[in-house]
């Protein structure tokens, strides 16, 4: 079967993945309206495209924090890569590489940091970091991505608990006996990935633990799970390089916003004083285009790149990146923008439907 758009991958993990695997992947809270919403948002927003604009010569080319990538589409951070395909997280590194673009490791990984940093020697990489009750485990993990080369740090704010995920609940979901999140092995003694694990995450955690994180490292610090323009005030002001907005795929508090619609209020706040990227929903290259125009610097994708290591592990993430990077410019010569840098809020309007 041809791969030509995301949901020819989607549909080939749904049809091969073992079930508990999928559905973990595939899990929203509650009744996954705002998982779902994350999608059904970028159908509200219309293009209004130029024409006779000269598109002979494409740039897709962008900058995360003064680093090139190649287009503006990176990989967010996921857990537990080897219930997509056994090399895992060395494989997402590879393929990130290969394309040029940003892979954020999770603290939830089931490859050691050291074997994603040796799997894809230079590529630009982010550690995402959950802040534990034990707080040098968490500084161990970001003292040892700096060393390693990781280039930013990526503090999820949105999990002071687990949001209810119902098929992981009937599933009764752990990692199977051969995995391992790998980089806590020792640290705790549930390294099984239960129900139990996420208690040993820190519900205290608050703005002022930016200060004691700004003291482990010198890392830039981007924060993730932001929605509101309050919120983004805030990043701003406790000295943040990046904010990614993000709802955790609708996987923690269902009815809040898709994150295409929180994005322009994030955006609107912030003026330009931090980056701004986004995740959940992107599924076309013209959903980036939007999510550019809405004032995002960059996308991130999560369940895609599963998907796509589903279905042929490294290749098959460089094929689902390839193709969005197809599409991207395809969208964006169809607008009428020859580089990023044309792309803006006069490209869209929301539909008043």
């Amino acid at each position: 079967m041809a791969m030509v758009c995301l949901s020819d991958f989607e549909a080939y993990a749904k049809k091969y993945l073992p079930k508990i695997a999928w559905d973990f992947f595939a899990a929203g809270a509650d009744d996954c309206s705002t998982r779902d919403e994350n999608i059904l948002a970028y159908k509200r927003i219309r293009f209004r495209p130029r024409m006779l604009r000269d598109v002979s010569m494409m740039d897709i080319r962008t900058k995360l924090l003064e680093t090139e990538i190649s287009f503006p589409v990176g990989i967010a951070p996921t857990g537990f890569h080897q219930l997509a395909w056994p090399d895992g997280e060395k494989s997402t590194a590879r393929a990130a590489k290969a394309m040029n673009t940003c892979y954020i490791a999770s603290t939830y990984s089931t490859c050691t940091l050291e074997d994603i940093s040796a799997a894809a020697p230079g590529g630009l990489r982010w550690f995402q970091l959950y802040i534990h009750r034990n707080r040098a485990v968490s500084q161990q993990l970001v003292q040892r991505a700096e060393a390693l080369g990781f280039q930013g740090l990526v503090l999820t704010a949105d999990l002071p608990y687990t949001g209810k995920r119902r098929d992981d609940v009937r599933n009764g979901f752990r990692l199977p006996p051969h995995m391992k999140l790998k980089n806590l092995e020792g640290a705790f003694e549930v390294c099984k990935m239960s129900p139990s694990f996420h208690s040993l995450l820190d519900p205290s955690v608050t703005w002022n633990d930016i200060y004691w994180l700004r003291s482990l490292t010198h890392l830039p610090i981007i924060i993730k799970g932001i929605l509101t323009k309050e919120d983004a005030e805030l990043a701003v002001r406790h000295g943040v390089q990046g904010i990614i907005v993000s709802n955790h795929g609708g996987r923690q508090l269902d009815g809040g916003p898709a994150t295409i619609d929180a994005l322009v209020e994030v955006a609107e706040a912030v003026q330009g004083r931090v980056e701004v990227y986004l995740d959940g929903g992107i599924r076309k290259g013209s959903d980036v285009l939007k999510a550019l125009a809405l004032g995002a610097k960059c996308v991130f994708i999560g369940r895609p790149a599963l998907w796509g290591l589903a279905y042929k592990g490294e290749e098959g993430l460089q094929d689902v990146l390839r193709i969005l990077q197809d599409e991207f410019r395809l969208s964006m010569a169809l607008a009428g923008c020859a580089r990023v840098s044309e792309i803006g809020r006069h490209l869209v309007q929301f539909s008043k439907l």
